[in-house]
């Protein structure tokens, strides 16, 4: 643990730091950046680990009729989208969890829950007797990697100054979200699905999942080994649980929920759906083994790649130019593209008895479809990272005006302020992933004859909320005050 002469992080254990002044510059120099660093690098590896995990039957379920289970596309959608819900869930307990039991702690435990759902995946895929519904509950378990991000985010809340929240936030995020992406794109190649950069790897025992969950239990031990060795907890992000439900009275928490739902839900959603929305719609499994048009395995990655790399840009971006700004533009960028994507879906025919000459067909306009779909990717990364640094800057701005500068009221509000917005972070968390379940229930659409109408009905959808998205992030946040509602938030401070 880094320690400093004139402002000792004063500790009761070796994991535990009593003493924590990030706003405080001198403190932060004199060692207080090297601990918040530490505490980065390996939270950024377990949330890395638990987004794997949370997103393995994202591929995985594509992969399953080849290994003898015969499943509509309608059950496969729920299995992609189980573990969205569940994650979603869990992201309240485990934000509320940090200040009860430590952030490395709970670090701990949450990477060791992450043995649960891939022990129980390894088991299930080599058993092709296994019912569906015991698909469905071990899919479910996988949201355990979903909840991790929510404790995650709130730990690092904590360790950095207000002005280095936005890059901070936004690297531990783009971490955890780079997890979907490497999972898409190495799990075909652990499984003998397929290679890189289309080089297949044709094994003659056929694909075996259960590699793939081997694999990722082995990082999961690694990654509570790392936290117990390597993390720390902070006596100041101690707080009860009713301080913490406090923040379901603000209304802004509720708004920055509904934002979320439209940048991280979408993130999350789209990255699960992709691998299946290729398949059905530009690919069909003959001949064998590659079969015509456009194999998933070697695109399912870049969505979420894409979404992961712009994230830290959209959290340095609110830095600099503020959140709201940041985020209403990510919105109209995925109004535009979600309408180009539509234009592109008009002209694929739709291939109900998998005939291989539509395939081909379909497979010229895949480059527009990958494209634009990057495109909405990309703004969903720059929107999750300026909306999560918008949250914090709401919490302090709130304090900020309702306590005298330079008093200790205005310590202890800033102080509550952060334990708050960390809460707030959890919640507004835990609810924009709902759209990580919604998104795939959407394409699936049972009721719809065919998956090319499902996806244009879908992202018809999505691209409505969108726009409703883009008018209240102006309305709340940019939309200059009336001078009755001088206390409301000024979007230039957010």
């Amino acid at each position: 643990m880094s320690t400093q002469t004139t402002h000792p992080m004063q500790s009761r254990t070796k994991r535990w730091i009593d003493d924590w002044r990030p706003e405080d510059q001198d403190f932060w120099e004199g060692g207080g950046r090297q601990v918040a660093r530490r505490n980065l690098v390996w939270s950024i590896f377990a949330e890395h680990v638990g987004f794997s995990v949370w997103l393995i039957w994202s591929v995985s379920s594509a992969f399953l009729l080849s290994q003898g289970f015969e499943f509509t596309p309608q059950q496969l959608f729920l299995l992609v989208a189980l573990p969205n819900l569940v994650g979603s869930l869990l992201r309240l307990p485990y934000t509320f969890a940090v200040p009860l039991f430590g952030g490395r702690n709970w670090t701990v435990v949450s990477a060791g829950l992450l043995l649960v759902p891939t022990l129980l995946f390894a088991y299930a895929v080599q058993r092709p007797e296994t019912p569906y519904w015991v698909f469905c509950v071990i899919a479910a378990t996988a949201g355990f990697g979903g909840g991790n991000f929510a404790s995650s985010m709130a730990n690092i809340n904590f360790f950095y100054p207000a002005d280095k929240k936005g890059a901070a936030l936004g690297l531990n995020a783009a971490g955890g979200n780079a997890g979907v992406a490497l999972i898409q794109l190495l799990l075909p190649v652990v499984v003998g699905g397929a290679g890189i950069f289309g080089l297949v790897q044709a094994s003659g025992s056929g694909i075996h999942l259960e590699r793939a969950a081997w694999f990722y239990a082995g990082l999961a031990l690694l990654a509570t080994l790392a936290a117990w060795l390597r993390m720390d907890n902070l006596t100041s992000a101690v707080s009860s649980p009713r301080e913490q439900l406090g923040v379901l009275r603000n209304r802004q928490t509720w708004v920055m929920s509904f934002l979320y739902i439209g940048t991280f839900g979408s993130f999350i959603g789209y990255s699960a759906a992709m691998p299946l929305l290729i398949k059905l719609n530009f690919w069909v499994p003959d001949p064998a083994p590659l079969g015509t048009g456009i194999f998933f395995a070697y695109y399912a990655f870049l969505g979420a790649g894409i979404g992961s790399l712009t994230r830290p840009l959209g959290g340095w971006l609110a830095d600099r130019v503020g959140g709201a700004k940041v985020t209403l533009g990510a919105f109209v960028a995925m109004v535009v593209f979600t309408l180009a994507v539509i234009a592109v879906l008009q002209r694929v025919t739709p291939n109900p008895t998998a005939d291989p000459a539509i395939a081909t067909s379909n497979s010229a306009l895949f480059p527009w479809f990958l494209g634009f779909f990057l495109c909405i990717f990309a703004a969903t990364g720059i929107g999750n990272g300026s909306t999560y640094k918008m949250i914090p800057s709401i919490w302090r701005t709130q304090a900020q005006r309702a306590t005298p500068d330079g008093t200790p009221e205005r310590v202890a509000a800033l102080t509550r302020a952060t334990r708050q917005s960390s809460a707030a972070l959890g919640v507004i968390g835990a609810v924009g992933a709902m759209g990580g379940f919604l998104i795939p229930l959407a394409f699936s659409a049972p009721w719809v004859e065919d998956p090319v109408s499902a996806t244009k009905g879908a992202f018809a959808v999505f691209t409505a909320y969108y726009v409703l998205c883009a008018g209240v992030t102006w309305a709340a946040y940019l939309r200059r005050p009336h001078p009755a509602r001088a206390h409301a938030l000024a979007g230039a401070e957010i």
